[in-house]
């Protein structure tokens, strides 16, 4: 998992509250089996305006110019400003993979969904929790200015904003020390491969039968 410590990303508005898992990435894209290659389909019903499956070439469709993701100013966003219970409906963690994998870093939202926000994290995405007047505000600066870039800075847990004023966010420790360190469930169990070893190569020492394979 890609570690997270200080991010400066150009900052897109998804203004639109209950944005649900299936809304993120459709369920007609979750038949494939490998972790990879969602991101293409990143709200695929809002962002195209001709129907998506799975195989179809992103070059070959007709993209709604409405869109937010698909106005020229937005382009290459990293940061996600949405507003409350983002994320809710279904627990697939194909959303966040999406998410990632579109190029986003981070999720700024007054709420989120609980399987969703603890998804978000498993998988190197930081959601930030922040009050709604808070992200009101957020949004009213991105529309007012082109480029609006935020710096997010992890260890510190602060949001920098252009003018240098700097906005305060609650995270809890353990998964920011997952997250600062780029630590899954996976990179946390490997942090003691070596006692894995060790403890393999003694069971298999007293146990050797245990080698052995049906044929």
């Amino acid at each position: 998992m890609q570690a997270f410590t200080v991010h400066k990303g150009l900052v897109a508005p998804m203004d639109r509250a209950n944005v649900d898992t299936d809304a993120i990435i459709p369920k007609q894209f979750l038949k494939s089996i490998a972790r990879s290659g969602f991101g293409p389909n990143l709200f695929d019903a809002w962002r195209y305006l001709d129907p998506g499956e799975p195989g179809h070439d992103p070059a070959s469709r007709k993209p709604n110019p409405d869109f937010v993701l698909n106005q020229p100013r937005y382009q290459g966003a990293s940061i996600l400003l949405a507003r409350e219970n983002f994320g809710c409906g279904s627990s697939r963690e194909h959303a966040p993979w999406a998410l990632e994998q579109y190029g986003f870093r981070a999720l700024i939202a007054p709420s989120y969904a609980d399987i969703f926000f603890n998804n978000c994290f498993k998988n190197g995405l930081l959601p930030i929790q922040l009050p709604a007047d808070q992200v009101a505000r957020l949004f009213d600066e991105v529309a007012g200015f082109v480029g609006y870039q935020l710096t997010i800075d992890l260890p510190r847990q602060v949001i920098v904003k252009p003018d240098g004023s700097e906005i305060a966010f609650d995270v809890q420790p353990f998964r920011k020390y997952c997250l600062v360190n780029g630590f899954d469930d996976i990179g946390l169990t490997l942090r003691h491969a070596d006692k894995i070893r060790a403890f393999e190569a003694e069971r298999l020492a007293r146990q050797p039968w245990l080698a052995n394979r049906p044929t």
